[in-house]
Order: C-alpha cells, then structure tokens, then sequence
C-alpha cells in the first residue's frame, strides 16, 4: 500500500472520529441540559443514548482500520494478530446496525403518514449489516492468505534444509 493511499486513509478516518466525537459531544451536552435545543422541550432521551451508542461503534471500527492499515504498512497483516481487529471490525459494524435498527423502531410511530421513511431506514440497516458479511467474507480470505502464508514458509524452510 503506497504512502498516498495510506495518508489518504489515515485523513478519511480522522475526519471520521473527529466527526462521530463532535456528535457524541453534541448528544450528550443535549443529555446534561436536559432541553431539545431547537425548540426547549424535552430530550428524546433513548435516540440520543443510541447515536451515542451508535457513534462508539464507529469509533471501535476506525481505530480498528487504523490498526490494520498500521499492520499493512509494517507488512504484518498476514499474521494471526490481525484477525482481532478484523473481528471487532465485524462486531462494531453489527453493532452499528442494531444501533440503527433501533433509532428506526423510534421513528416509525412519527412516520405513520409516510411510512417509506421507514423502510428506507430498515434498508440501510440491511445494507449496514451487508458490510459486516463483506467485512467477514474479508476475513475468510485473510484466513486462506495466513495460511498460505504459513505454507510457503513451512516450504522455504524445508528447501533451506535441501540446499
């Protein structure tokens, strides 16, 4: 992987934590105040848990990524201690999906008159559940390549041993 690609990785997942921290700040100084902001009524107190939830999720996933990309770099991310990170990968982004799967059962009593609002928020919980199989697929492939890995390994060592 090229430095460009890698700063360019590094600055997206910046932007991202910097983005799902300003969020959470956001959501729990609406928690502390105890006011909605916009209009002074009260918190919608369970949404605002689960963004913070939701947000922690994320947050797990991109030091996770940056972990492996710091493997990448190294050129130790055919070993076994990154199926780990992959795996907390896997379990942040289904996380993420439960966590949206639930601001979308809040919503759906306020959506009865457009009831497609909700079934596109149920969409993309599918397809946030979509990238944890991709993600796990990933990890099959990870798990082929470590053990091809050992292989060759196994095999180099047994022609040093022949020469």
């Amino acid at each position: 992987m090229g430095k460009l690609t890698v700063g360019a990785l590094r600055a997206v997942l910046v932007v991202i934590l910097a983005g799902t921290v300003f969020v959470q700040a956001g959501m729990v100084w609406a928690l502390v105040t105890g006011s909605d902001p916009e209009d002074g009524s009260l918190p919608l107190t369970p949404l605002r848990v689960i963004t913070i939830l939701g947000m922690v999720s994320v947050q797990v996933a991109v030091v996770c990524v940056w972990r492996l990309v710091s493997m990448v770099r190294r050129g130790t991310v055919f070993s076994h201690a990154a199926f780990r990170y992959v795996d907390i990968v896997i379990g942040a982004t289904v996380a993420a999906a439960l966590a949206w799967f639930a601001v979308t059962a809040l919503n759906a009593p306020g959506q009865r008159d457009d009831p497609g609002v909700t079934v596109i928020m149920g969409g993309v919980g599918v397809a946030i559940l979509g990238v944890a199989l991709i993600v796990l697929v990933l990890r099959m492939l990870l798990a082929q390549a470590v053990a091809r890995d050992v292989e060759a390994a196994q095999m180099q060592a047994e022609l040093d041993e022949v020469i």
